[in-house]
């Protein structure tokens, strides 16, 4: 990648500039307003100092038309834009200050807004039966996962989903620790995604969260007969006010609900899943196991 890895260079501005990732959605009403922030002051400073975009675009090594989408909050400004713009001004820290507040709007509103629930839940009951979920899995792994999907993101949104399930883990460190039940289902567990180096990886990290207090890893084997999470996965968070809120394919196409009716049906569901499954330490044996042929 570029220094900027975005609009940058002549010669690959055409490129560069209309690179997925780095548009401003535009339901996103809080992104908006951040970068459109973020792209005024840019521009006041750079009006203050006395440089045409045209001269700024030249000093900062980056194409004249990324300058322009930036400044009118058309485009979020990579953290190595705002790097090279603090120096090119002189702003002493000032802008590159500003990578904070483009950072929260970096990822996509409905991502963001799940890491968030998460952040504040202190129960959290989550079944994915086509994955290792995401909470779960090491940045190696989501990789080889992503690098699967047809047709293919590109090598910057690939970082940027990486990115975003990194930011989520924190979960894993918040004091006090939240209460945390998975289910996975065997053949996700057993498929090479990626290659069977990654899955080793990924499964002895499962070995490693599995050993902590607050989780608990439980696996739905393929030769069990019974199994009452066809209809799709299943969230279920819960808050120390006691609410509560639940998600699943199967209930209002994935919509956050906090319906008493619906919560009822996703709480159900998942308890019966979670009977069906190796109990905790069944499944410590079992992912053992598959290291063992992996």
């Amino acid at each position: 990648m570029s220094v900027s890895g975005e609009a940058v260079r002549v010669g690959t501005e055409a490129d560069q500039t209309d690179e997925p990732g780095w548009e401003v959605d535009p339901d996103d009403d809080w992104a908006l307003a951040v970068v459109a922030t973020v792209g005024r002051q840019l521009r006041l400073r750079r009006e203050a100092a006395g440089m045409r975009v045209s001269d700024f675009a030249t000093a900062a090594g980056y194409g004249a038309d990324l300058v322009y989408k930036i400044e009118t909050g058309k485009r979020i400004p990579r953290p190595e834009y705002l790097d090279t713009a603090d120096e090119v001004l002189s702003a002493d820290g000032l802008i590159a200050a500003m990578k904070e507040d483009v950072k929260k709007v970096r990822y996509p509103k409905k991502v963001r807004d799940l890491a968030q629930l998460e952040a504040r839940a202190v129960e959290l009951q989550l079944y994915d039966p086509l994955n290792i979920h995401g909470l779960l899995q090491t940045p190696d792994y989501a990789r080889g996962l992503l690098l699967m999907r047809r047709p293919a993101y590109s090598a910057d949104e690939v970082e940027q989903f990486i990115s975003a399930r990194v930011s989520r883990k924190a979960v894993f460190d918040r004091e006090p620790a939240p209460d945390m039940s998975f289910v996975l289902e065997e053949w996700t567990l057993r498929r090479p995604l990626g290659g069977r180096t990654r899955l080793r990886r990924q499964l002895e990290h499962l070995l490693e969260l599995g050993e902590l207090r607050n989780v608990e890893l439980q696996v739905m084997p393929m030769a069990h007969e019974e199994h009452a999470g066809l209809a799709g996965g299943i969230e279920v968070l819960k808050f120390e006010d006691g609410s509560t809120v639940g998600r699943s394919q199967a209930i209002a196409n994935g919509r956050p609900v906090t319906d008493p009716k619906q919560l009822r049906i996703l709480e159900l569901r998942y308890g019966i899943i979670r009977t069906q499954a190796l109990t905790p330490r069944e499944t410590a044996a079992f992912i053992e196991q598959l290291l063992g042929e992996t």
